[in-house]
């Protein structure tokens, strides 16, 4: 997310009232044939037995700010995924859908153009409180979060779910880490007991160095119930014209080496220079391939930001001139041959220790359970969405009440017989990242990069776009 997000307070203090619907069983989307589902390999996604490389933009015409839905109107949808085949885009990133539309229509002509999606899970009402974690951490919340999951893991092209997108943006706001560790394990067994397909979860970090690679760390610690299946983070730190070590993403790729979960970058493409997306040559690069998956590009729609691919006036779709220039950089630069290097045993690291300011979360503390009202869903499905019109979440519902026991499964309280298992194809064991005969070595040097600033506001995912 770049520049300003803004408070969406004095809306958000109601209680939403969730609207069930039939079971989830109920709720079904066609499969495509035409696209293969992408699964963890080690540090690595895979499309079949083929190495997979996002190239993608972030899409979101509109902003979130006036929670529109781009995957909601299938006419728009068609129109732009001419677009992203132009481009040569196999992804694109949405940051808010409404989750009691129908998106099958869009969903599959995606499909059929081979483009998949990486959904965020949250919208701006129904999200984690940065300052205040515990309370919006409850059942109301995760019914939209498991109903937006519900809907998406049935589409063959849904590549994964971020579990939240810059809730942790500076020291104080990292005690909300546990919350965004527990979001990511319900959703993963939620998949789990509803038998859904095992779609990748993982967490989006701001464009800071002062904690994200802990919380990288953080989000690939504990039992295999609790670790993510890959982690992203935004990175403009490579502003052309620049190169490989003089942006320091020769330093990233050497603190991340080792890393055992796949990564990749959720926004990238510094505007502060004219942008030729020089770095997309690297990006894809046996220098970086070995640990870093690709990246998206922010963003496809200009929204006043000047960081825009195009610009759409009513029905029009006009290139502009970084169109032109990422157009030119992704057709210049093929993947590697072979499997890049990829780290294929994958496997856990150590949490990492506390180190106030900068990371105020001690590597012993246990995770929220999952508030006991919202063990239901796990167990019957979430339902229908309540969508754009509902209330909001951060005030609403029954918090969390107890610490989890690690590896139960189900984040409940005690042991649970259920097991929340999400071996994805490949994987050796019963974790996203297999085998632990890797362990990531964490290197405590900073990693360099050029700190954008941050405007911290009162709700830790939600996102306003400009």
């Amino acid at each position: 997310m770049k520049a300003t997000v803004a408070s969406l307070a004095a809306a958000l203090t109601l209680g939403a009232h969730t609207v069930l619907g039939a079971p989830s069983a109920a709720l079904t989307a066609a499969k495509r044939d035409s696209i293969t589902p992408i699964t963890v390999q080690g540090n690595a996604f895979f499309q079949g037995d083929k190495r997979f490389y996002i190239r993608g933009v972030d899409y979101q015409p509109g902003g979130s700010s006036k929670l529109t839905d781009p995957i909601g109107n299938a006419e728009t949808c068609k129109r732009d995924i001419q677009k992203f085949k132009d481009l040569g885009l196999n992804t694109i990133r949405v940051y808010s859908v409404d989750n009691s539309a129908d998106h099958d229509e869009c969903m599959n002509a995606l499909a059929d153009a081979g483009i998949y999606l990486v959904l965020d899970v949250n919208t701006p009402k129904y999200s984690l409180n940065r300052a205040d974690p515990h309370p919006s951490y409850n059942d109301v919340y995760l019914q939209y979060v498991f109903a937006t999951v519900d809907k998406f893991a049935r589409y063959e092209n849904t590549l994964a779910f971020f579990s939240g997108n810059e809730v942790i943006n500076d020291g104080p706001s990292s005690k909300a880490a546990p919350y965004v560790k527990a979001v990511t394990r319900d959703i993963r067994s939620y998949l789990s007991e509803q038998k859904l397909r095992k779609v990748p979860v993982g967490y989006s970090a701001a464009d800071i160095d002062t904690n994200r690679l802990e919380m990288a760390e953080y989000m690939n610690c504990g039992t295999d119930d609790e670790r993510s299946d890959f982690f992203a983070f935004n990175d403009y730190s490579w502003c052309d014209p620049s190169s490989f070590t003089t942006s320091g993403w020769d330093q990233k790729v050497k603190n991340f080496t080792g890393y055992g979960l796949p990564l990749f970058l959720s926004e990238y493409g510094c505007n502060t220079n004219t942008r030729k997306f020089e770095e997309v040559s690297a990006l894809y690069s046996t220098k970086m391939t070995g640990v870093y998956s690709g990246g998206l590009v922010y963003e496809y729609s200009e929204e006043g930001s000047k960081y825009g691919l195009v610009e759409i006036s009513g029905d029009t779709v006009s290139n502009l001139k970084d169109y032109d220039a990422l157009k030119a950089a992704f057709d210049k630069t093929s993947n590697p041959n072979g499997d890049g290097n990829y780290n294929k045993t994958g496997g856990s690291n150590p949490c990492p220790a506390k180190n106030s300011p900068n990371w105020d979360v001690d590597a012993s503390d246990a995770l929220p359970a999952i508030p006991a009202p919202a063990e239901k869903y796990l167990k019957n499905g979430a339902g229908k969405g309540i969508g754009f019109s509902g209330k909001g979440s951060q005030t609403s519902g029954t918090q969390s009440t107890s610490t989890a026991v690690a590896g139960s499964g189900s984040g409940s309280g005690s042991s649970s017989n259920s097991s929340s298992s999400t071996t994805t194809a490949g994987a050796t064991s019963s974790g996203a990242a297999a085998g632990l005969a890797r362990p990531f070595t964490v290197s405590m040097a900073p990693i360099a990069v050029s700190l954008l600033t941050m405007v911290s506001s009162l709700f830790g995912a939600a996102l306003i776009l400009l």
